[in-house]
C-alpha cells in the first residue's frame, strides 16, 4: 500500500531557454471608463480602484462610507489598453502566445484590433495563440464588463431553479448574485468586510515565443510506500510541442542531499504532451520529514529537473521538495455512534490549531511579499500550525504556500 501525502503541488510556468523568449507587459497601461469620460494611467498588475486612488481621483476606499460612495466604479465597464513593441524578431518563432495569469473578471480581449478571446473566471490562467496576428508593434485591449451587471444578467437568464442567496443581508450593503460569477466572493461584501467588486489585470501578462517545444506546467508529488517503507517522487510535466517531428532527449532529476540522480529517455510527439516520471529515493538514505510548527523541523530538499532535448533545447526547473504523510483517522468511538476525526502527520496525531485565512487585502496589487511574511509569521508567533484557505477568497499565490512550507503551517482548502 502506498500512502499519498496531502501536498499542495508546486505549479510553475516554463523558464526562459535558448529556444524561447518571454516579454512581460507589466507596467503602465491606459484605463478608460465606458463612455470615455475618464482616462487615466494604471499599473498592471492592478485594478481600477487602485489606479483611481493613485491618480487622486478617489480617496482611500476603506475610509468611512467610501464603499458606498465609490460603488459607481464597479458598475462601470472599464477598458485596459496598451501599445508596445516586441524587442525580438517575431518571424523567427514558430509559436507566439499571449499569457494572462489572472484577469478580474469578465472581459473581451482584442490584439491588434482582432478579438482573440474572452475571460469570465478570475482564477483561471488564460493562453491565446497570437502567432498569426502579432507584429513588431502591437496594441492590446481588455474590454471589461462590470462583474456586478454580468452576475445579474446570468442570474436573470437562469430560470430552471433558484440559486440562493440572491443578495447579501442589507446590513452588509453589498452586491447581489455573486454565485453567478467566478470571482472572489467576498468582493461583493461579507459579514466582515465591505463590497469592492474590482476590475483589472491582477496578475502577470506576457508574450511567450518558442520553437520546438515549450514547458507549460511542472508539478510533483512525494509518495510514501508504506509496505516498502520508502519514499518516491512523481513528477508530471506538460509540453506544447510545435515541432513537426518527434522531439527526443533525456531528463535528469537530481536531489543532491538525498544522493539521488536519475536519468530518463523521453520522446515527445507533436501536440500537447504529458511526461510522467517516477523517482525512487533509496531506502538506504535517511529522509527527514517536514513537521508542522511546534512538532519538528521543516526540512526541505532542493531538486533540479533538466530536460535535454533535440535541437540543443535545455529546460531546467528547480523546486524544494518536502516529504510528509497526512492521514485522516476516522475510527469507532466506544459509547458513541460517531467516528473520530483527527489527523496523523508522519504517523503521529497532531492537534490542529489555526484559523481562517481570508484575502490579505481587497485589492490584491497591495499584497506584497513583506505583508504575506508578516501575516504568516504572526500565525506562527500565535502558536498556530494550520490555516484554512477560506472559500470566499482567492486561490492564493505560490509564494503563500512556499512561506507556509517554510514556517511549518499546514493548509486545508
Amino acid at each position: 500500500m502506498r500512502l499519498h501525502l496531502l501536498l499542495l503541488l508546486a505549479l510553475c510556468g516554463a523558464g526562459t531557454t535558448a529556444a524561447e523568449l518571454s516579454y512581460s507587459l507589466r507596467g503602465n497601461w491606459s484605463i478608460c471608463n465606458g463612455n470615455g469620460s475618464l482616462e487615466l494611467p494604471g499599473a498592471v498588475p492592478g485594478c481600477v480602484h487602485s489606479a483611481l486612488f493613485q491618480q487622486g481621483l478617489i480617496q482611500d476606499s476603506y475610509y468611512r462610507f467610501n464603499d458606498l460612495n465609490y460603488r459607481w466604479v464597479s458598475l462601470d465597464n472599464w477598458t485596459y489598453s496598451k501599445e508596445f513593441k516586441i524587442p525580438f524578431e517575431i518571424s523567427k518563432w514558430q509559436k507566439v502566445n499571449l499569457i494572462l495569469e489572472g484577469v478580474d473578471t469578465v472581459s473581451k480581449i482584442l490584439f491588434n484590433e482582432v478579438t482573440i478571446g474572452e475571460t469570465d473566471n478570475m482564477f483561471n490562467r488564460y493562453s491565446f495563440d497570437i502567432t498569426n496576428v502579432v507584429r513588431d508593434v502591437n496594441s492590446i485591449e481588455l474590454r471589461f464588463q462590470s462583474a456586478v451587471l454580468y452576475a445579474a444578467q446570468q442570474s436573470k437568464a437562469h430560470t430552471r431553479y433558484q440559486v440562493p442567496p440572491d443578495c447579501p443581508p442589507l446590513v452588509q450593503k453589498g452586491e447581489c448574485h455573486v454565485n453567478f460569477v467566478r470571482k472572489e466572493q467576498c468582493s461583493f461584501s461579507w459579514d466582515w468586510g465591505p463590497s469592492f467588486p474590482t476590475q483589472g489585470i491582477w496578475k502577470d501578462v506576457r508574450i511567450e515565443a518558442y520553437n520546438i517545444c515549450h514547458l507549460n506546467y511542472f508539478t510533483f508529488s512525494p509518495i510514501y510506500d508504506k509496505s516498502a517503507q520508502e519514499w518516491n517522487l512523481e513528477i508530471e510535466s506538460t509540453f506544447d510541442v510545435v515541432s513537426s517531428k518527434p522531439v527526443g532527449g533525456q531528463v535528469i532529476v537530481a536531489i543532491p542531499k538525498l544522493q539521488t540522480q536519475q536519468t530518463y529517455s523521453i520522446e515527445l510527439q507533436p501536440g500537447k504532451r504529458i511526461v510522467e516520471l517516477f523517482v525512487n529515493i533509496s531506502k538506504n538514505i535517511t529522509v527527514e520529514t517536514w513537521w508542522p510548527h511546534g512538532h519538528g523541523n521543516q526540512t526541505g530538499y532542493n531538486m533540479t529537473v533538466l530536460f535535454e532535448l533535440d535541437g540543443g533545447l535545455n529546460i531546467e526547473k528547480s523546486a524544494k521538495v518536502y516529504f510528509r504523510t497526512v492521514e485522516l483517522i476516522e475510527e469507532p468511538i466506544k459509547g458513541s455512534p460517531g467516528l473520530s476525526f483527527y489527523f496523523k502527520i508522519n504517523g503521529f496525531p497532531i492537534f490542529l490549531k489555526g484559523s481562517n485565512w481570508i484575502p490579505a487585502d481587497s485589492f490584491q496589487d497591495r499584497v506584497t511579499s513583506e505583508l504575506l511574511r508578516l501575516l504568516l509569521q504572526s500565525v506562527v508567533d500565535a502558536n498556530m500550525n494550520t490555516l484554512r484557505v477560506w472559500g470566499g477568497g482567492i486561490y492564493e499565490q505560490d509564494e503563500f504556500y512556499e512561506l507556509c512550507d517554510e514556517l511549518g503551517i499546514m493548509v486545508c482548502i
